[in-house]
């Protein structure tokens, strides 16, 4: 754990948050600042910083991270009409807390293409 880490304290049960999901891996907690219907954190319990961090031997977390977060759009409606799964990288990337995780969106049409 990283005391710094905003997630980090979120995890620990440090900083209150509106819990979604946890296991012994992974947790995933509803945004403070929804930018649509739906929008979820799935993040790992083990501080990774950036996703340029990720090593070979997290390929199973971050599979695992990616079953949960499509898990949470069914249990949350939003798998069959569709949803959007992004993860910011560095500050330039918009991501403004330096522990990985997945934005889940969904629940409207979200704008922009990504091809």
């Amino acid at each position: 754990m990283d005391e710094s880490c905003l997630f980090c304290r979120i995890i620990a049960g440090k900083v209150p948050a509106n819990f979604v999901y946890h296991d012994d891996r992974v947790v995933a907690i509803r945004d403070i600042d929804p930018q649509a219907p739906t929008h979820v954190l799935v993040m790992p319990r083990e501080h990774i910083a950036l996703l340029t961090d990720v090593r070979p031997d997290h390929a199973s977390l971050i599979s695992h991270l990616i079953f949960t977060a499509n898990e949470i759009a069914r249990e949350e409606g939003v798998a069959e009409s569709g949803f959007r799964l992004a993860i910011n990288v560095g500050e330039e990337g918009g991501q403004f807390v330096p522990h990985i995780h997945f934005h889940l969106l969904g629940g409207r049409r979200m704008k922009g293409s990504l091809g």
